[in-house]
């Protein structure tokens, strides 16, 4: 579906990415992650032409973005970080004009906006003003939108940054069903367990290069397997000692508090049992454990 080969974007003498190379399937779902400035929203720029690449090779649908951007577009979904909707237009002029813009032919327009607003669950709103929708309708609609043309590919770059758990919980389940229904997606994000949920496989981006690839479950198991016990900050002396005769833990501290890292729940144990060091959360190894070990920069502090 997409493919690049030594791909290159420069700005003068910065590189945003730099000799990326990866193979997106038919029908996965696959991720983009990594810190501000890794390269993600670049490298989807370059997959419908609106940034030119400055070498390498990249195809999608098995088209040149550069020269066949009108194309691909045709056979895309967009779901863009700022919504950019007509705050003073309704749900359906919105979506009304949009479809012309797509060539949505008019006999088909309004049935296909009506379904896909039933889908989003915001029919009820078809003729409310963009303003007067919440920030998680307003989510849905780019949905909508971007689903107008019936794509093969959807690209969602960061779709739930800043929304509640409930209609985070709403979109993840209709991207499980568009994936489903064989529809290719990208996915960019800065939520690890959104990652974690969606997609089948993914890459770590750092300075525009690939750091990891695989699926959520293989990066867990090959870059921080096992358990993490987090404790007060107040604890890190006491723990800087009981951890000394646990060569395989790892101890980091930031704002939220110290985190140590261990490949066995019995180490966390030992720690308690030995030095009554009572940790305040104990949890598996996930995604974000993986980010921080491989960017080494603090997500909460990037998102």
């Amino acid at each position: 579906m997409i493919r690049a080969q030594s791909l290159v974007k420069s700005f003068g003498s910065f590189q945003a990415v730099a000799q990326l190379n990866l193979e997106i399937r038919p029908g996965e779902c696959f991720g983009l992650l990594g810190p501000n400035g890794a390269g993600k929203s670049t490298f989807i720029g370059m997959t419908y032409g609106a940034v030119e690449r400055t070498s390498g090779e990249l195809t999608v649908f098995g088209l040149d973005p550069h020269v066949q951007s009108s194309a691909i577009k045709k056979r895309l979904g967009v779901v863009t970080q700022d919504n950019a909707l007509d705050e003073s237009l309704t749900v359906m002029e919105n979506m009304m004009i949009y479809g012309a813009f797509m060539g949505v032919p008019k006999t088909l327009r309004r049935q296909r906006i009506e379904e896909l607003l039933e889908y989003m669950n915001l029919a009820h709103k078809r003729n409310a003003t963009i303003q007067t929708l919440s920030g998680g309708m307003k989510r849905r609609l780019v949905f909508v939108r971007a689903l107008l043309g019936q794509p093969e590919l959807v690209i969602l770059d960061e779709p739930t940054t800043g929304l509640d758990p409930a209609v985070r919980h709403l979109l993840w389940g209709k991207v499980k069903e568009l994936r489903q229904a064989g529809t290719t997606i990208v996915l960019t994000t800065h939520y690890m367990h959104e990652a974690e949920v969606l997609c089948d496989r993914l890459v770590i981006l750092n300075q525009g290069q690939i750091v990891a690839q695989g699926s959520p479950t293989e990066l867990i198991q090959n870059h921080a397997p096992g358990f993490v016990g987090i404790f007060n900050s107040t604890d890190k002396p006491r723990l800087d000692l009981a951890v000394k005769s646990i060569t395989t833990a790892r101890i980091t501290e930031d704002s939220s508090g110290v985190y140590v890292r261990v490949p066995a729940l019995e180490e966390l144990t030992r720690i308690y049992s030995e030095h009554s060091l009572k940790p305040l959360q104990i949890r598996p190894s996930n995604l974000e454990d993986v980010f921080l070990r491989l960017t080494g920069k603090d997500l909460a502090a990037d998102a």
